[in-house]
């Protein structure tokens, strides 16, 4: 079927003989854009934001907006290529994808007869749709008794924290944000990752809305904020607990809804009582009198709506504080109002199906049968001690040469000769530079998907608007293709597409009421339906996802499980409080927040977002500067005892004394030394959910042989 012409697909034909297909954004945002493709003779000519899709409203992000430059990039893979050189040169030829299936697939069968755990999938949200993702590839690898992926390279920490304390990623409709009269942006800096949210956000700020922005760099969403807090990296939870104290205090509390729609107060506000304002300040390198002066106000206003983002959740402690952020709304009853309460993650209003989804029930033995799991945080000390060793890895949706922590570990892992990996991708990547097999794959214009967000309350689907350039094959087909060559004949591995999306929704459930898969293929997008009143506020009479159905400051759940079951302050691993002794040697605080034109390691080979971005810079405040003889634009190593990178220095009070910010992720083939950000970063976990801890980072920063300025 000719998606460009197909009627339930395009729509009537533009100014100029262009015809316009319903299509989703793919990336890892919150925001979940609806789009429209715009074809001429079969090329796709640029796309643009749906102007009726209500999040969306017409407007792509820079990156998005030029997406037809990443489809028709000339670096794109489009035949099937074998490895000739050592791992790592990058250097292939290519082969038919006969050659390269029946290879691969009898490579994978002879380790599989040893033992199927030593091959591990690999694979994250280079899209974020439901059949491209996981939808088939998921199955194979249950079919094939794979070892398991701990997904947990982003959000982990906090979902866990959620579900553990209102039962669910759920909260706060956006829509409601420009109603709110103070909206507290927490660990986010919106205009460069949730770009839809601020725009909401904005409305409210010119209703007579306030905005604080809670977070140690002073991001472009900071500057633009009525006020900014800028506290020490790793020490959210303190400061919404001082908050808490605060509020107990001064009686500034709900008590009506914390007695009908919350458990465990009295713990928690035991919990509360050991962290005055000043303890806090301490902690968090604030004035108490600014502490008290945000619970005040936060206290004191109605509606008062919270942004939470991932930010603040990848340090030792992010699951506390995502819970004891979580906690504030119903302490004050803000979730009563429409445009109050929280909004980290909505994905948990949507009705997936997940063993319908990704069929763990293929799995030989399942479900008494499990094979092990694998954190794909620690994928640098997998690859090499895990025990049995991991023999055989498929990449898919990732590039974790570039974005896993503790580069140098990684880099060592794949360049095992014994390693047999195959990498499913567009581009040549630095993980495809250490592959046996690359095997090219489709981008979002060329294939069909079904996309949820968790920014937002829509079904967003994506119909293909151009044929698949050169060879390039969905990663749907790819797996298809994988099954049938290892003798794989189970049904749902044979599924099409539109039987994966239809399957991934329980088209049942009342939050779809009303509509179809049917009427989503021809609309493009459909709204959940939470509560009769899509204007109400869901949760002013609780009947919140929890065992108890209530707001939980105890989880009965966490305590089962030897966690403390009351969200409380978790240090750093690595801060000058937590370990004085390595502070002595790596006295800066590194975190590493999104670069504004990329979106984690995607689009840095895209020429003109690369050029915006220029190279890897390093903010660094003046008085850290001048003590180590760094000047603007001086080139700087940021170093510790696990590598380093080469950044080209910002002497700016955008950073706070003792903290030093890099945006990422860069390829690493790509910057001068070969090596990014992720060089400094560690393996270790958050306390919940098992989350990597990319902004709990102690370096030291010194002037590159070469680093006078330019």
């Amino acid at each position: 079927m000719n998606a460009v012409t197909d009627s339930a697909v395009a729509e009537p034909a533009a100014a100029g003989g262009e015809t316009l297909v319903r299509a989703a954004c793919p990336h890892d945002c919150p925001d979940t854009c609806a789009m429209l493709v715009h074809v001429r003779d079969g090329v796709a000519v640029r796309v643009s934001g749906a102007a009726d899709h209500p999040s969306t409203d017409g407007v792509l992000c820079t990156k998005v907006a030029r997406y037809t430059e990443r489809t028709y990039h000339r670096g794109r893979l489009l035949h099937p290529l074998r490895r000739v050189g050592a791992k790592g040169e990058g250097r292939f030829v290519r082969v038919t994808w006969d050659e390269a299936l029946d290879e691969i697939a009898a490579r994978l069968q002879a380790i599989a007869a040893v033992d199927p755990q030593r091959i591990l999938p690999y694979s994250y949200a280079g899209t974020m749709g439901l059949v491209q993702r996981e939808g088939m590839a998921s199955r194979f690898f249950h079919r094939l008794g794979a070892s398991l992926l701990e997904r947990t390279i982003c959000s982990t920490a906090g979902n866990v924290a959620l579900a553990h304390t209102l039962g669910a990623g759920v909260g706060t409709d956006v829509e409601r944000f420009p109603d709110a009269r103070l909206i507290l942006i927490w660990g986010s800096n919106s205009i460069a990752s949730n770009l839809h949210f601020w725009r909401l956000a904005q409305q409210a700020k010119r209703r007579g809305a306030k905005l604080v922005a809670i977070d140690p760099y002073r991001s472009d969403t900071a500057e633009k904020c009525h006020e900014h807090v800028a506290l020490l990296p790793g020490t959210d939870a303190a400061l919404a607990l001082a908050m808490m104290h605060v509020l107990i205090r001064e009686g500034l509390l709900d008590h009506d809804y914390i007695e009908r729609h919350t458990l465990g107060f009295d713990r928690l506000r035991a919990r509360a009582l050991e962290y005055p304002p000043e303890r806090a300040a301490a902690i968090c390198g604030l004035a108490s009198d600014r502490i008290v002066a945000l619970a005040r106000e936060y206290g004191r206003t109605r509606p008062a709506a919270i942004r939470l983002n991932y930010g603040m959740q990848r340090v030792h402690g992010g699951g506390n504080a995502v819970r004891a952020v979580a906690c504030l709304p119903a302490l004050v009853g803000a979730w009563r109002d429409a445009a109050g309460g929280l909004l980290m993650s909505s994905n948990g209003h949507f009705p997936l199906d997940t063993v319908a989804h990704v069929r763990p029930d293929l799995l030989p033995g399942w479900p008494e049968r499990k094979p092990r799991s694998i954190n794909m945080s620690c994928i640098g000390d997998a690859l090499i001690g895990s025990e049995p060793p991991i023999d055989a890895l498929v990449v898919y949706n990732s590039n974790p040469v570039a974005i896993a922590p503790d580069s140098d570990k990684v880099v060592r892992g794949f360049a095992r000769e014994d390693l047999f990996t195959v990498v499913v991708e567009q581009f040549q990547t630095d993980t495809a530079d250490y592959a046996d097999y690359v095997l090219p794959a489709t981008t979002q214009l060329e294939h069909f998907d079904l996309h949820v967000s968790y920014g937002h309350r829509y079904v967003v689907v994506n119909h293909p608007a151009i044929a698949p350039l050169g060879e390039a094959r969905p990663n749907s087909e790819i797996f298809r293709a994988l099954a049938a060559r290892m003798g794989f004949d189970d049904a749902p591995l044979a599924a099409s597409d539109r039987e994966v999306a239809r399957a991934a929704l329980d088209w049942s459930d009342p939050r779809l009421a009303g509509t179809s898969f049917e009427d989503l293929l021809d609309r493009g997008w459909v709204r959940l339906r939470i509560g009769a009143d899509p204007n109400a506020a869901p949760f002013a009479d609780g009947g919140w996802p929890t065992p108890s159905g209530k707001v939980e400051f105890y989880s009965e759940r966490l305590e089962r499980m030897g966690i403390d079951p009351v969200p409380g302050f978790v240090p750093p691993h690595e801060s000058a409080a937590s370990r004085p002794e390595l502070a002595q040697r790596y006295p800066l605080a590194l975190i590493s927040p999104p670069a504004r034109n990329f979106l984690n390691s995607s689009f840095v080979n895209v020429d003109s977002l690369r050029a915006t971005e220029r190279e890897p810079w390093l903010d660094i405040h003046p008085v850290d500067a001048a003590a180590r003889a760094i000047g603007e634009a001086s080139r700087v190593r940021v170093h510790n005892d696990r590598g380093g990178f080469v950044a080209r220095a910002r002497v700016s009070d955008r950073a706070r004394p003792g903290v030093v910010v890099t945006p990422g992720v860069w390829w690493h083939k790509m910057v001068p030394g070969g090596r990014n950000c992720n060089a400094v970063t560690s393996q270790r976990l958050t306390d919940i959910g098992g989350g990597p801890t990319f902004y709990d980072c102690l370096v030291e920063v010194s002037i590159e042989a070469d680093g006078a300025a330019r």
